[in-house]
């Protein structure tokens, strides 16, 4: 074991390593070398040398955080980072042991993101005014979001080259530079080809973005921002009251292909999941939705259907 000399040069390597070896994104490498700035200041207040902190060091860190109110799933993703950086310390030789082993995660209440039913979806495509410019891109939008299931960053970040429209699939490049291939319905493909005909083709794109599919007015990507607005603005228009965003398609799309009888494995390979336990949530919506349905319509349920006697 060899003492580290330099705080800094470690969390430098660090950050190359969970993007170059991890292949995380620039923004989850940020996150994660924040939480380790967390720890980091807790240890030198505490007069302890990182590569001496042992489980109970450690655990006093996870203590600090429950009393200054960071809420159980702020804690479990700042301990994801915390072993994170133990395990690249060890394998760095700067520790024998790795003290985050026994090191607990605070237990997180499933929650159960907000779906659209088919209704819903219809209800935002039939807001759109197609008499405005930006309509057409918008029903393309919505039809992309929901029939591909895309996270915003990849629909914003979508090239004409990405798109195969005689093969109906488009290839999606996701979190960590991770390629997928994702079936698109035949509705989409209309849209977008609407869209490209009636729109994108009379605009004068700038540089930059020639390849880039959905453009602003101006001719250049499309913001995160733009799309969360587009997404809150129809939902309104269409009068539906629940709290949603752009991912509540991706939700949505995920849920619908589970209710028709889709592989959960498939699924993951749509959505991009790394793991099947995220993609599991979906089974727990089908499976209160479908409770749901039982004790509205069970004879057993309804006291329209007691029995006389």
């Amino acid at each position: 074991m060899r003492d580290i000399t330099d705080i800094s040069d470690v969390k430098k390597r660090y950050r190359a390593y969970l993007m170059l070896e991890k292949g995380m994104s620039a923004n989850t490498a940020v996150a994660y070398s924040d939480d380790v700035d967390k720890l980091v200041h807790y240890l030198t207040d505490a007069g302890v040398g990182v590569e001496r902190a042992t489980t109970d060091d450690l655990e006093r860190f996870v203590c600090t955080l429950q009393d200054v109110g960071i809420q159980p799933r702020s804690q479990a993703r700042i301990i994801s980072g915390v072993k994170s950086f133990y395990k690249f310390l060890r394998q760095e030789g700067f520790m024998d042991t790795d003290p985050t082993e026994l090191l607990l995660t605070p237990k997180i209440g499933r929650h159960l993101p907000e779906v659209l039913t088919i209704g819903e979806i219809d209800a935002m495509i039939a807001a759109i005014d197609m008499s405005k410019p930006e309509g057409q891109r918008n029903r393309a939008i919505v039809e992309t979001l929901y029939s591909c299931g895309l996270r915003v960053s990849e629909l914003i970040t979508l090239r004409l080259s990405q798109l195969y429209v005689e093969e109906r699939y488009i290839v999606i490049q996701g979190k960590g530079s991770k390629q997928r291939i994702v079936p698109i319905s035949s509705v989409a493909l209309e849209q977008i080809n609407l869209y490209l005909e009636q729109t994108r083709s009379r605009q004068v794109v700038q540089r930059g973005s020639e390849d880039i599919l959905f453009l602003n007015r101006r001719g250049a990507m499309l913001t995160r921002q733009m799309i969360f607005h587009i997404i809150k603005q129809l939902c309104e228009l269409a009068g539906i009251r629940k709290v949603i965003s752009p991912h509540t398609l991706r939700h949505s799309f995920a849920t619908h292909l589970l209710e028709g009888g889709a592989n959960l494995r498939a699924i993951q390979q749509m959505l991009g999941h790394e793991s099947i336990t995220t993609t599991e949530i979906y089974v727990h919506i089908d499976r209160s939705r479908l409770r749901d349905e039982i004790l509205r319509y069970h004879p057993r349920n309804n006291p329209s259907h007691a029995d006389p006697s």
